[in-house]
């Protein structure tokens, strides 16, 4: 009979034993000790070997979850594009006000890159974009946010559904990279504050759009 759990769990020197664990929280766990060293790291710098360590296991352990660096690497990526596609998805259903929409979608952004995990730095900072897979996973999240986006915009809107996807994809853009610049520049304005500017700025522009046809655009 198989067991579910581990089958070794020799504690790493100067870490305490973790025990054994069911197989999806160990698999947690890895994949958390794994996320703290690409981050730290980046892909090409991390080894197996540390990633054990900072787990606290061995590496046959490691091994029967992740074949290899790379399909660890694939995991954490999927795991960290669904969250922000779904922080985009409750932004978005969190209200029926558009303005209130766009500044949680900004939110949501501004959340998910200034998260002290620094996970954002896997999705958009990553050092293997060369390689097909992880390329991908990075195009997929930045067209699922933003078609989610578009659907409520083409809904709103006269714009054909090209035009609707367009503009998402800059509002979803706009959202990540002042995001990312605001972090890079040490927080010094406060996240609230700068919610508030980038969803203004994005707000200024989509509202230009007439909700229904014969409609004049608001100024």
């Amino acid at each position: 009979m198989t067991s579910t759990q581990d089958t070794d769990e020799r504690p790493r020197p100067g870490k305490p034993s973790t025990g054994r664990l069911p197989r999806s929280a160990r698999r947690e766990q890895l994949l958390g000790a794994a996320q703290e060293v690409f981050v730290a790291q980046g892909y090409h710098a991390a080894a197996m070997d540390d990633i054990a360590e900072r787990a606290g296991v061995s590496k046959p352990v490691l091994y029967q979850h992740f074949p290899g660096k790379l399909e660890l690497y694939l995991a954490l990526l999927d795991k960290h594009c669904d969250a922000l596609v779904e922080s985009v998805r409750e932004a978005l259903t969190s209200t029926s006000d558009n303005r209130q929409r766009v500044r949680a979608t900004t939110e949501a952004y501004f959340a998910y890159v200034g998260s002290d995990t620094g996970a954002f730095r896997l999705v958009f900072e990553s050092d293997l974009t060369n390689e097909e897979a992880v390329r991908e996973r990075v195009e997929r999240v930045t067209h699922d946010t933003a078609a989610l986006v578009s659907k409520v915009i083409a809904e709103d809107t006269d714009l054909p559904e090209q035009e609707a996807m367009l503009l998402a994809v800059g509002v979803c853009g706009l959202c990540q990279v002042t995001a990312r610049f605001w972090l890079a520049q040490g927080r010094e304005i406060p996240q609230e504050e700068a919610v508030r500017l980038v969803a203004s700025l994005s707000w200024r522009g989509l509202k230009g759009f007439p909700m229904h046809a014969g409609e004049a655009p608001e100024v």
